[in-house]
């Protein structure tokens, strides 16, 4: 047995020091910023995005955060029709949601035919509770073989190792977190977990070090995008 007695740190453990800014009103900060992707797409917008639990991810919750430029990654539970008729009424937020799978064969022909069916669709979300599965590696390197073009997002993973193994496998952005929201329950039933703020450190560099991005999963999670954090 390893004992870990390495300091974790949670985001209410911590507090962003103030430093001078040339900046006079917060009106005039703009949040928007490009993220070029190892796939080769460019997403453009606000890097928060929302997640895919049943209760958050939804076309509601798309509509609202694309007018601010922010993205959703959407619940797997919604069906081709519903997707067709989302896609058909709301063309121009596309560009922000992500359609999300599990590891499911099922899922898999179920993103087929959506994708079959709206091919403007370009984000994939690929998402179970533990990344650390060993099925999971896998179908993380068959998505993107399958959909090369479009962006891929896969977890959940909560350290270094499996971030740089879901990146090489051919994630653009590696989903952390593992019982760190206050509505998940994972660490309290299973004491699997490690605290988010400090997960999202270790993560955001193992990933960035091999061209990779990071986004910390909570009920309104926001991007990892400084390796130097």
């Amino acid at each position: 047995m390893h004992m870990d007695t390495h300091e974790y740190l949670d985001f209410e453990d911590v507090l962003i020091k103030p430093r001078r800014s040339s900046i006079n009103s917060r009106q005039e900060v703009d949040l928007t910023r490009s993220f070029k992707t190892k796939s080769g797409r460019v997403l453009n917008g606000v890097g928060v995005i929302a997640a895919n639990m049943d209760g958050v991810g939804t076309f509601s919750m798309a509509k609202a955060l694309a007018q601010e430029k922010m993205f959703t990654a959407l619940h797997k539970f919604y069906t081709l029709e519903q997707w067709v008729a989302f896609a058909g009424e709301n063309a121009a937020i596309l560009p922000y949601v992500f359609i999300t799978i599990g590891i499911s064969e099922a899922e898999l022909e179920k993103l087929e035919r959506i994708l079959e069916a709206i091919p403007v669709l370009t984000n994939i979300c690929v998402d179970i509770a533990n990344g650390y599965s060993a099925h999971f590696l896998p179908h993380v390197a068959k998505v993107r073989e399958k959909f090369p073009g479009k962006v891929l997002m896969a977890g959940n993973v909560v350290g270094a190792e499996m971030s740089e193994a879901l990146v090489q496998a051919g994630a653009d952005i590696v989903k952390v977190g593992i019982g760190p929201g206050s509505v998940c329950t994972t660490r309290k039933m299973t004491g699997v977990g490690v605290p988010q703020f400090s997960a999202i450190v270790e993560c955001a560099q193992a990933a960035h070090a091999l061209g990779g991005w990071c986004v910390g999963m909570g009920a309104v999670p926001v991007w990892a995008t400084s390796p130097k954090l």
